[in-house]
């Protein structure tokens, strides 16, 4: 069966613009928390088939999302890479031995030695995929991973970071060793995606949450040509699975966007009227309602026409310009998705 957000990702005919949300399965649903705290702690949750699969499948059940988005962590490829990874409570994600020389990245694992290790993720995919199937109700399942860069700035700084000193000090003092940390990244996401649609996925989204850290004139070299790359990848292997690519906070690169994919996911700080004028030929466009609209329901109303407005001749589909907060109501999640198949109903 064909499924609406496939058709869509392509830009193909459909009955309404379907919609999802990033960091849909999360802590604003109580069903998420519960299943957490029965997990012990995030990183366990990852690991764990069965209750990842639970949690994917939850906003699909309780909000109404026309696709789900596997519940993992970009942060694993680097975990299996072989960096010591933890997860602190009211920190964040915390690598205790940080890249910084050729010898660190040396003593990585790359290519299929680290993306085979990462088996979990593709138990998860396989369980959620039957799941899905068994439903038949033509809902779609998005895989993803972190953009190499992305990736990188957890390497070097250890942690997350509002300067990336670190990351920028290196691309600006000794790039070369920059582009050897996001060459074998790249190899290692390449088979983690590629296994991933094995597994039953139907859309990638590659994520570049920190784009923004880059000046214009530097992204390419340093962040895009990488995902570009990953597309190529895959598209020759697999060139009727849509790829959606999401660069974060980027909205002076639009003139420089180029690639073999189907979507680009436009953030909340990019208007959509610009996104649509520079990119609406050549792709399809996903977003991008600034995430805070969620609290109040009229805002979101506002927001979900004045999109629809602006798309109402080109290729869209409906999200957030970045993830749901934590403490958004669930009957705001419902009734952000409950109006975007209002307004778009063909």
């Amino acid at each position: 069966m064909s499924k609406i957000f496939v058709d869509a990702c392509l830009g193909k005919e459909t009955p309404y613009t379907p919609v999802w949300m990033m960091r849909q399965a999360g802590r604003y649903l109580p069903e998420y928390m519960a299943v957490r705290a029965e997990a012990g702690n995030f990183l366990n949750l990852c690991h764990d088939p069965k209750k990842a699969c639970e949690v994917t499948l939850q906003p699909v059940d309780i909000v109404g999302v026309d696709a789900a988005i596997l519940f993992s962590d970009i942060l694993v490829i680097p975990d299996e890479m072989g960096m010591d990874l933890e997860f602190i409570k009211g920190f964040g994600p915390k690598f205790n031995d940080p890249i910084k020389s050729q010898d660190d990245l040396d003593r990585l694992r790359g290519g299929k030695d680290a993306s085979d290790r990462l088996t979990y993720v593709y138990d998860t995919i396989k369980l959620i995929r039957k799941e899905l199937d068994q439903r038949d109700d033509n809902k779609a399942l998005i895989g993803f991973c972190g953009a190499p860069w992305t990736l990188a700035t957890y390497m070097i700084e250890g942690q997350g970071t509002k300067t990336y000193n670190i990351s920028k000090k290196m691309m600006y003092s000794n790039p070369e060793l920059l582009h050897n940390i996001l060459a074998k990244v790249t190899e290692v996401v390449k088979y983690y995606m590629e296994k991933q649609i094995e597994s039953g996925i139907d859309v990638v989204q590659i994520f570049d949450s920190w784009a923004s850290a880059i000046e214009p004139s530097k992204y390419n070299e340093f962040s895009w040509k990488y995902m570009v790359e990953i597309a190529d990848y895959l598209k020759s292997k697999y060139p009727d699975t849509p790829i959606i690519m999401f660069p974060k906070g980027v909205p002076a690169f639009l003139d420089q966007v180029y690639g073999n994919f189907d979507v680009f996911g436009v953030d909340w700080s990019t208007p959509m009227a610009l996104a649509k004028e520079k990119l609406g030929d050549r792709y399809v466009l996903q977003g991008n309602m600034e995430p805070c609209r969620l609290y109040s329901k009229e805002a979101t109303t506002e927001c979900v026409e004045a999109l629809a407005e602006i798309m109402k001749d080109g290729r869209h589909i409906f999200n957030l310009g970045h993830g749901i907060l934590p403490d958004v109501p669930v009957e705001n999640a419902k009734h952000f998705v409950s109006e975007c198949h209002r307004v778009s109903k063909r």
